[in-house]
């Protein structure tokens, strides 16, 4: 028998004794490794092995006017969600959800059985009304879950539509403010997470992990809802009697750059933006349409020239003969024959062409486009809204004589509505240039406390008080006493400017009889509190001038606003110049108070009805000073005694 010796012993074990420690070294090594490495990794994969995730979307933030009306807001319509390992008879329950989803049968048993944690039915369990989520609890089905969820709703329907947008069946912004502003309105989503096992079902001693969705933010705008509701008012009214191919409005107050109300034609309902084309709904004709503006962009060669100091208004006088050459080509007035002879305020009454045209050529091509440039023209206004237009300008190096005349009138330059008001605004505020905005502050929902606020943003002074003044008497003159009378409004002072612009057609050349008819108008005059601006795309069957169509409507927009915001009226002014067929209205007498024997002297150029009985007026209507047509109907109230 071979011996070994005990130094080979030794060796032999001293070697697997170290073998062992680097076997258990490396486990070692590697329990390390995963404990303190790898753990967090592996924790949460089979975190997510064991759990699942039942999402719950946070409310959309409230979209407010300004004085708190709601404009956007959300209702509950919980989504449908199952679990089909938790489903025990798969056939019984999707004929009940098909039966209350509408779906077939067929497609809710597919729903049922996918090899998937959770399964959304989608889309006829999204978002469903008030019978189907109680049809679903009534039935309470294991494994059939109601996810909290809301669609939006806009309780105007489809007024400001294109200003405020709408959302998609997850409740993102697509359009408008819902758009520009989805980052604060969306809130971010909430869930409610529990394990089951392996197959599916839930474990109960697991406590159940939930996270509370956080909500948007509410947005409380600029726009006032009794000025947007007059202008949509207004607009279908127009639609309805001249058949447009297209119309809108813009209202805004002067000193800030607040947008009080907006509105385009055709327009659309939010809830339901799928049923009209998409070219309805992505065109916001305000800040995206631009065109021609015609007459209402004099004001701003009218303010150029009266800053540079290049024209008295009362002083200085210009011979209308109905047309002025200008580079070989003869540029005429509206009024065939001309004006005459006429004080540049008559100029601006009158809206005389030529008279423009020599305001154009006394400033200048540098002038006046630094003025254009300044105004705040061939560039996007800033406004929170997508899809802006920057309009087209000529550029001043190739700007010869004929282009510095036609421009000095609005004729061959293309702006946007929002940038000429936006430029009237600064003209008749003290030359104060802002940037328009519809946001005004950010509110915390819970709390109602404001987390922002938006301050207007002044971009520049453009003008001095003394010349905004000049401008605003200018423009006074121009509804009291010019082609902007229809404008006028009994008891405030509007100022206003017609506009009537021939369009280009698809060949590059000026269409026949079809115009942008529009009028820009303020009040009150002394002291701006809203400027509105209308524009009436080839109304039909009838003249098509500003003044004719667009300046009545933007006067009855303003008197009625003005109302709204509980402006004063003012009573110093200048007066109407009546024209046949016009006639002056008649104020209203009070006659509260008085007998029915004193009615003699002041029934004159006024019918009267009676309600009541007795000799004593103790109530009439209209109320006294206001002003209506000469043979208009007053209503008083009679009693035997004595108010």
């Amino acid at each position: 028998m071979k011996r070994v010796s005990t130094f080979i012993v030794k060796k032999r074990i001293v070697i697997v004794f170290l073998f062992g420690l680097l076997i258990m070294g490396i486990m070692v090594f590697r329990l390390g490794y995963v404990q303190f490495v790898l753990g967090d990794e592996l924790m949460e994969k089979a975190d997510e092995s064991w759990s699942r995730d039942i999402t719950f979307e946070a409310d959309r933030g409230t979209i407010l006017d300004r004085n708190d009306e709601v404009l956007a807001e959300n209702v509950s319509a919980p989504s449908v969600m199952v679990v089909p390992r938790q489903i025990e008879d798969p056939e019984s329950t999707a004929e009940s959800l098909a039966g209350i989803l509408d779906l077939s049968v067929e497609e809710a048993y597919a729903y049922l059985t996918e090899n998937q944690n959770i399964v959304s039915i989608h889309p006829e369990g999204r978002k469903i009304d008030e019978d189907q989520e109680g049809a679903l609890r009534t039935l309470n089905i294991d494994g059939v879950y109601l996810a909290k969820d809301s669609k939006r709703h806009y309780p105007d329907g489809d007024n400001l539509s294109h200003v405020l947008g709408f959302t998609g069946i997850d409740n993102q912004g697509l359009m408008g403010l819902e758009l520009y502003y989805d980052d604060n309105l969306k809130g971010e989503q909430g869930s409610l997470s529990y394990y089951s096992d392996a197959k599916g079902h839930r474990l109960d001693e697991l406590a159940d992990n939930y996270t509370s969705p956080v909500d948007g933010l509410n947005l409380k705008t600029t726009v006032d809802s009794k000025v947007q509701t007059i202008i949509e008012r207004e607009l279908d009214l127009a639609v309805s009697k001249y058949n447009p191919d297209g119309a809108l409005a813009i209202a805004v107050n002067p000193k800030t750059g607040g947008v009080l109300g907006m509105s385009t034609r055709p327009n659309f309902s939010p809830e339901n933006y799928q049923e009209v084309d998409a070219s309805i709904f992505d065109r916001n004709l305000p800040i995206w349409s631009t065109y021609e503006p015609g007459s209402t962009f004099k004001i701003i060669t009218l303010a150029a020239a009266l800053e540079e100091g290049v024209v008295d208004l009362e002083e200085d006088t210009f011979d209308d003969d109905g047309a002025i050459s200008v580079g070989g080509t003869d540029l005429h007035c509206w009024k065939t024959g001309g004006h005459g002879e006429q004080t540049y305020l008559e100029v601006v009454q009158n809206s005389c062409n030529p008279g423009f045209v020599n305001l154009g050529q006394e400033l200048g091509t540098e002038r006046l486009f630094t003025y254009i440039d300044n105004f705040g023209f061939g560039e996007e206004t800033g406004i929170d809204l997508q899809g802006e237009g920057n309009g087209i300008l000529f550029n001043p190096e190739n700007v010869g004589p004929l282009e510095l005349g036609t421009t000095s009138f609005g004729q061959g330059v293309s702006v946007t509505p929002i940038q000429q008001i936006m430029a009237v605004a600064a003209s008749v505020n003290g030359g104060y240039l802002y940037e328009p905005h519809i946001a005004q502050e950010w509110v915390d929902p819970i709390t109602e406390e404001t987390v922002e606020r938006m301050e207007p943003n002044l971009k520049d002074r453009v003008l001095s008080e003394s010349t905004s003044e000049e401008i605003r008497h200018a423009l006074e003159s121009v509804v009291a006493q010019g082609t902007g009378r229809p404008a006028y409004v009994d008891g405030y002072r509007v100022g206003g400017k017609t506009g009537t612009a021939q369009k280009v057609g698809p060949d590059g050349t000026y269409m026949e009889n079809n115009y942008v008819v529009s009028f820009m108008g303020f009040a009150p005059a002394d002291d701006p509190e809203i400027v509105v601006y209308l524009a009436v795309d080839n109304p039909k069957d009838t003249i098509q001038f500003g003044g004719v169509v667009a300046a009545p409507i933007v006067g009855t927009v303003i008197g009625d606003s003005l109302r709204a915001l509980d402006v004063e009226p003012r009573t110093s002014g200048l007066d109407k110049d009546y024209q046949w067929p016009e006639q002056p209205r008649v104020e209203v007498p009070d006659l509260v108070g008085l007998s029915t024997g004193d009615l003699a002297e002041f029934m004159t150029n006024l019918s009267i009805e009676t309600s009541g009985s007795g000799d004593h007026i103790i109530d009439q209507a209209p109320s006294p000073g206001s002003h209506v047509e000469e043979g208009s109907t007053m209503r008083i109230y009679l009693s035997d005694e004595e108010n």
